[in-house]
Protein backbone atom coordinates (compact mmCIF):
# COMPACT_ATOMS: atom_id res chain seq x y z
CA UNK A 1 0.00 0.00 0.00
CA UNK A 2 1.03 3.12 -0.80
CA UNK A 3 0.45 6.21 1.92
CA UNK A 4 1.03 9.90 1.21
CA UNK A 5 1.43 11.57 4.77
CA UNK A 6 0.48 15.27 4.80
CA UNK A 7 1.79 17.94 7.18
CA UNK A 8 -1.00 21.19 6.87
CA UNK A 9 0.60 24.56 6.63
CA UNK A 10 -0.20 27.60 3.84
CA UNK A 11 3.75 28.65 4.13
CA UNK A 12 5.25 24.97 4.28
CA UNK A 13 2.99 21.94 3.86
CA UNK A 14 5.13 19.07 4.28
CA UNK A 15 4.65 15.43 2.54
CA UNK A 16 6.03 11.76 2.84
CA UNK A 17 4.93 8.85 0.41
CA UNK A 18 5.59 5.46 2.10
CA UNK A 19 5.05 1.86 0.49
CA UNK A 20 3.73 -0.57 3.59
CA UNK A 21 3.76 -4.28 2.58
CA UNK A 22 3.67 -7.17 5.07
CA UNK A 23 4.94 -4.77 8.35
CA UNK A 24 7.67 -3.41 6.18
CA UNK A 25 8.07 0.25 5.38
CA UNK A 26 9.86 1.84 2.69
CA UNK A 27 10.48 5.68 1.82
CA UNK A 28 9.23 6.57 -1.74
CA UNK A 29 10.07 10.32 -1.17
CA UNK A 30 9.61 13.30 0.86
CA UNK A 31 9.57 17.30 1.17
CA UNK A 32 7.93 19.89 1.28
CA UNK A 33 5.48 22.25 -1.00
CA UNK A 34 6.26 26.37 -0.02
CA UNK A 35 4.73 28.81 -1.28
CA UNK A 36 5.74 32.83 -1.40
CA UNK A 37 4.66 35.05 1.59
CA UNK A 38 4.27 37.85 -1.22
CA UNK A 39 1.43 36.19 -2.35
CA UNK A 40 -2.47 36.56 -1.54
CA UNK A 41 -3.43 33.54 0.61
CA UNK A 42 -5.99 32.74 -2.76
CA UNK A 43 -2.78 32.39 -4.86
CA UNK A 44 -1.05 30.18 -2.44
CA UNK A 45 -4.04 27.87 -1.85
CA UNK A 46 -4.15 27.68 -5.68
CA UNK A 47 -0.16 26.83 -5.44
CA UNK A 48 -0.61 24.19 -2.72
CA UNK A 49 -4.08 22.51 -4.76
CA UNK A 50 -1.69 21.87 -7.92
CA UNK A 51 1.20 20.82 -5.74
CA UNK A 52 -1.03 17.73 -4.36
CA UNK A 53 -2.48 17.13 -7.31
CA UNK A 54 0.62 16.62 -8.67
CA UNK A 55 1.90 14.34 -6.33
CA UNK A 56 -0.93 12.21 -5.94
CA UNK A 57 -0.31 12.23 -10.06
CA UNK A 58 3.17 11.03 -9.98
CA UNK A 59 3.38 9.05 -7.07
CA UNK A 60 -0.25 7.65 -7.18
CA UNK A 61 -0.92 7.10 -3.46
CA UNK A 62 -3.93 4.26 -2.58
CA UNK A 63 -4.63 6.17 0.47
CA UNK A 64 -3.75 9.57 2.13
CA UNK A 65 -3.49 10.41 5.75
CA UNK A 66 -3.60 13.97 6.72
CA UNK A 67 -3.09 15.04 10.06
CA UNK A 68 -5.62 17.11 11.87
CA UNK A 69 -5.30 20.98 13.35
CA UNK A 70 -5.01 21.41 16.90
CA UNK A 71 -5.51 24.40 19.05
CA UNK A 72 -3.55 27.91 17.97
CA UNK A 73 -2.52 30.29 20.39
CA UNK A 74 -2.57 32.73 17.59
CA UNK A 75 -5.59 33.15 16.23
CA UNK A 76 -4.49 34.99 12.96
CA UNK A 77 -2.17 31.88 12.12
CA UNK A 78 -5.47 29.17 12.43
CA UNK A 79 -7.49 30.96 9.64
CA UNK A 80 -5.11 30.72 6.60
CA UNK A 81 -3.76 27.50 7.93
CA UNK A 82 -7.57 25.68 8.32
CA UNK A 83 -7.87 27.16 4.75
CA UNK A 84 -4.76 25.38 3.33
CA UNK A 85 -6.03 21.93 5.32
CA UNK A 86 -9.11 22.34 3.37
CA UNK A 87 -7.86 22.99 -0.06
CA UNK A 88 -5.38 20.13 0.73
CA UNK A 89 -8.29 17.62 2.11
CA UNK A 90 -10.22 18.91 -1.52
CA UNK A 91 -7.33 18.14 -3.83
CA UNK A 92 -6.74 14.27 -2.11
CA UNK A 93 -10.39 13.42 -2.06
CA UNK A 94 -10.47 14.83 -5.99
CA UNK A 95 -7.25 12.60 -6.70
CA UNK A 96 -7.28 9.59 -4.54
CA UNK A 97 -10.46 9.65 -3.06
CA UNK A 98 -9.06 7.76 0.40
CA UNK A 99 -9.00 10.13 3.21
CA UNK A 100 -7.68 9.58 6.91
CA UNK A 101 -7.00 12.14 9.23
CA UNK A 102 -5.33 12.13 12.62
CA UNK A 103 -4.61 13.94 15.16
CA UNK A 104 -1.31 14.82 16.71
CA UNK A 105 -1.55 12.63 20.01
CA UNK A 106 -3.00 9.55 17.68
CA UNK A 107 0.10 10.39 15.52
CA UNK A 108 2.95 10.30 18.63
CA UNK A 109 0.98 7.40 19.96
CA UNK A 110 1.39 5.60 17.18
CA UNK A 111 4.82 6.38 16.43
CA UNK A 112 6.55 6.27 20.51
CA UNK A 113 3.72 4.97 22.63
CA UNK A 114 3.50 8.48 24.23
CA UNK A 115 0.78 10.95 23.09
CA UNK A 116 2.44 13.70 24.80
CA UNK A 117 5.59 12.75 23.69
CA UNK A 118 8.55 15.59 22.54
CA UNK A 119 8.95 16.43 18.48
CA UNK A 120 12.39 15.15 18.97
CA UNK A 121 11.25 11.96 19.65
CA UNK A 122 8.64 11.67 16.81
CA UNK A 123 11.55 12.23 14.28
CA UNK A 124 13.61 9.82 16.16
CA UNK A 125 11.40 7.15 15.37
CA UNK A 126 10.63 8.27 11.78
CA UNK A 127 13.94 7.55 11.63
CA UNK A 128 14.57 4.19 13.19
CA UNK A 129 11.39 3.24 11.52
CA UNK A 130 11.99 3.88 7.78
CA UNK A 131 15.82 3.04 8.39
CA UNK A 132 17.05 5.89 7.55
CA UNK A 133 20.69 7.46 8.44
CA UNK A 134 19.52 10.79 9.57
CA UNK A 135 16.00 12.80 10.52
CA UNK A 136 14.61 14.16 7.56
CA UNK A 137 14.54 17.66 7.01
CA UNK A 138 12.77 20.00 7.33
CA UNK A 139 10.77 19.32 10.37
CA UNK A 140 7.60 19.53 7.82
CA UNK A 141 8.93 16.64 6.08
CA UNK A 142 9.70 14.28 9.11
CA UNK A 143 6.02 15.38 10.25
CA UNK A 144 4.66 14.24 6.98
CA UNK A 145 6.38 11.12 7.46
CA UNK A 146 5.40 10.40 10.90
CA UNK A 147 1.70 11.06 9.68
CA UNK A 148 1.54 8.17 6.93
CA UNK A 149 3.91 5.87 9.84
CA UNK A 150 1.07 6.44 11.78
CA UNK A 151 -2.02 5.70 9.11
CA UNK A 152 0.41 2.05 8.35
CA UNK A 153 0.27 1.35 12.36
CA UNK A 154 -3.67 2.21 12.56
CA UNK A 155 -4.79 0.39 9.51
CA UNK A 156 -3.02 -2.83 9.07
CA UNK A 157 -6.35 -4.27 8.77
CA UNK A 158 -8.01 -2.26 5.94
CA UNK A 159 -7.98 -4.25 2.92
CA UNK A 160 -9.41 -1.96 0.05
Amino acid sequence: MRILGIDPGYGIVGFGIIDYENSNYKVVDYGVIETPKEEDISVRLAMIYDAIGKLTETFKPDQIAVEELFYFKNQTTVIPVAEARGVILLAAVHSCGEIFEYTPLQIKQALTGNGRAEKAQVQFMVKAILGLEKIPKPDDAADALAVAICHANFNQTIVR
